[in-house]
């Protein structure tokens, strides 16, 4: 039987006004092979609201400010078992998405963590998405991104891309790794 570390975090579909998502390049250190994507975002502080956790991981990990409200509601839930560093998480996590004309993605913040395990950055086009073999998180993204952007209140300007197509999983299902030991997505950054 595996014991889980509960964890809580908030991510952050950050769209630019291509329509293109921000994800990052990282490893697992103790599968220093084991390479994916995903979304700035992270664990929240004891007492952190995940609105408040989303605004404070986006400016360390990107350099951008925005305060909680900016944030509005979230856009996805969901509960994710997966491996990190020999330690098995099952984390509750909300996204929250945010639209920007363009942004310099500046790491600065970065943990320690973060430092030894994220390789680069990337802005992700549905159309690349789903076209790549690459590892990414969660892996509904494609029609995650596709039902946020459709609905009605986009923040921050930007541009609405084409509707996607891609699976369809209904919002907070539970996700658990696969046997290869694929995470189902997220990492403890």
């Amino acid at each position: 039987m595996t014991v889980y570390t509960p964890r809580h975090a908030a991510r952050v579909l950050l769209v630019d006004a291509d329509g293109r998502v921000l994800l990052f390049a990282g490893f697992d250190p103790a599968r220093p092979d084991h390479r994916y994507w995903f979304t700035p975002g992270g664990g929240l502080d004891p007492g952190e609201a995940p609105a408040a956790g989303a605004a404070r991981e986006l400016a360390e990990e990107t350099g951008l400010r925005l305060t909680p409200a900016e944030l509005g509601e979230p856009v996805w839930r969901e509960t994710i078992e997966y491996p990190f560093d020999g330690v098995w998480y099952r984390q509750e996590q909300e996204f929250f998405l945010v639209r920007v004309p363009s942004w310099e993605v500046d790491t600065a913040g970065f943990d320690d963590v973060e430092q030894a395990s994220v390789t680069g950055h990337r802005w992700w086009s549905a159309a690349e998405l789903t076209a790549s073999d690459e590892v990414y998180h969660p892996r509904d993204l494609v029609a995650i991104l596709s039902r946020a952007l459709a609905a009605p209140g986009g923040r921050m300007g930007g541009t609405v891309p084409d509707k996607v197509s891609g699976p369809n999983a209904p919002a907070g299902r539970s996700r658990a790794a696969d046997p290869a030991g694929d995470p189902a997505g997220g990492v403890p950054c």
